[in-house]
């Protein structure tokens, strides 16, 4: 497996708000339409939020998420996972209700509370089709996205009877040590699935040299007992996910991370950003994992044992 790079694809996310992109999936036909898409074009894994479907505000209940899934896995192999974070507004018991629920292969977990501003989007984006989009935006200058150790000790041992592994979403370097933490006294196993997120304002940033430290404190951290993936936050996607396939890592690609597929033009699928990754990894020589190779790679209980 040492030339094999697991894709992930986020599609859809709490970040972005509808008015942002025709192309955002909203309603559970397209989100789920969107994963299935995104695995045909090699993603081994996708990362999957729900939003209602009228307003496309992120939803977090399980009746919202049962019919992406039930679709996403009647017409693909993909590993499904599904977020714990939810939005940075919900509590830790709401978000953790989908994983909590349908026992997935993956579920993601933010290993830290943080600010989490996405007040600057509006300097870009002036319009809006829902009264609840600018104000989401605006007050993120006060915002705590909340996982306290109670909150992360909360969602390990919630989803532990499920045998459901994480994609552990480090946003700064004190995440790692707090992962360690956990791993120290046993409420989280290896391999770890360290996902290291760039770029989002209240996070580590994105220089070249953030990249390689997050890399070598893990790698100090947990040695052979991760796997190291990544995801850049808006345009700086493609770079930061081609600098860590160079470093012997996995990536991350989704409209819920960036909504570009190049300088000032909107990519128009998640399957286009998956693919445009697939390039750039298959031109360094390396090749993409299927998902049952992310499964070995990763340790998962496979698709057969979750619920849904």
């Amino acid at each position: 497996m040492a030339n094999k790079v697991i894709i992930t694809c986020a599609v859809t996310g709490a970040i972005h708000t509808p008015s942002m992109s025709p192309y955002l999936p909203v309603t559970p036909q397209e989100i789920a339409d969107a994963a299935i898409g995104a695995a045909e074009a090699g993603a081994a894994c996708v990362h999957v939020h729900a939003r209602d479907p009228e307003t496309g505000r992120p939803d977090q209940s399980p009746e919202a998420f049962a019919p992406i899934l039930q679709r996403v896995k009647q017409a693909s192999n993909a590993v499904v996972n599904i977020t714990t974070g939810g939005a940075p507004t919900m509590s830790v018991q709401e978000r953790v209700r989908p994983a909590e629920t349908f026992r997935p292969e993956v579920a993601s977990l933010n290993m830290g509370s943080m600010n989490f501003g996405l007040y600057p989007m509006l300097e870009r984006f002036k319009e809006f089709n829902h009264d609840w989009e600018e104000p989401y935006l605006a007050n993120s200058t006060s915002l705590i996205f909340k996982n306290t150790f109670e909150d992360i000790e909360y969602i390990l041992t919630t989803c532990a009877e499920n045998q459901t592994r994480f994609e552990i979403e480090c946003y700064d370097i004190g995440h790692l040590y707090t992962l360690a933490h956990f791993a120290d006294r046993g409420i989280v196993k290896p391999p770890f699935f360290v996902q290291s997120v760039f770029g989002i304002l209240g996070g580590i940033g994105t220089h070249e040299e953030d990249v390689i430290h997050m890399k070598r404190t893990a790698d100090r951290l947990f040695g052979s007992d991760y796997r190291w993936s990544v995801l850049g936050a808006g345009r700086h996607q493609m770079r930061i996910a081609a600098m860590a396939a160079g470093m012997g890592g996995n990536v991350r690609v989704g409209l819920e991370d960036s909504l570009w597929g190049g300088p000032k033009q909107l990519a128009k699928s998640n399957a286009e950003q998956v693919t445009r990754v697939r390039g750039l990894i298959e031109g360094m020589g390396l090749e993409i994992a299927s998902p049952d190779e992310a499964r070995e790679m990763l340790q998962l209980k496979g698709a057969d044992r979750v619920g849904f």
